[in-house]
């Protein structure tokens, strides 16, 4: 592995236009089109694709395209899963997904953060840090997720929300930035 690729999955800085994650770019970009291009394919040939693209998928996964990530390798998707379209993964670092999540249309799973210092910035580095879906939570449509989020399972998150810290098991959260405003029955 080049040392760029090393630093993004260490989570450190890294520049993300080097001629390995540039290869891993184009592979996603093939994958990801394919998978977009083939929407009313049989659902067999459509999970065959996402397998190649994503590390890890499971049971009865629905991903409704259009469905964009950066290299697809970092993603893993819990069984019965459901993802509505216009979906935008970036998984410079991990993004786990459990089992029986609801995700809205549009929702956007961020892991990469830039540089603060507008020299580096515009030098291009920037660092990633995981998020994590617990089973069963559910995402409305148009939330964003935040670099190191993690979400606890059975948890709500509100339409349009933006989820800059984690979240408890089992609550309603709402937002910009998403807060907590009640507990859920379990």
């Amino acid at each position: 592995m080049g040392e760029n690729k090393d630093r993004m999955l260490a989570g450190k800085w890294y520049l993300p236009d080097d001629e390995e994650l540039a290869a891993d770019t184009h592979r996603r970009f093939e994958l990801c089109a394919a998978y977009n291009a083939n929407g009313g394919a049989a659902p067999a040939d459509r999970a065959t694709i996402l397998g190649e693209l994503l590390g890890s998928l499971g049971k009865d996964v629905r991903i409704r395209p259009p469905f964009q990530c950066d290299y697809g390798y970092h993603i893993s998707i819990g069984d019965r899963t459901f993802v509505n379209f216009n979906a935008v993964f970036l998984d410079a670092a991990p993004i786990t997904i459990g089992a029986d999540v609801q995700i809205g249309p549009g929702v956007q799973l961020l892991t990469p953060t830039h540089e603060m210092d507008t020299e580096r910035r515009r030098a291009g580095w920037e660092r990633a840090a995981p998020i994590t879906i617990g089973d069963n939570v559910w995402l409305g449509g148009g939330v964003i997720v935040c670099p190191g989020v993690a979400i606890g399972a059975n948890t709500v998150v509100g339409a349009g929300s933006v989820v800059t810290r984690d979240l408890p098991p089992g609550v309603l959260a709402v937002g910009n930035p998403a807060r907590v405003v009640r507990a859920l029955s379990p």
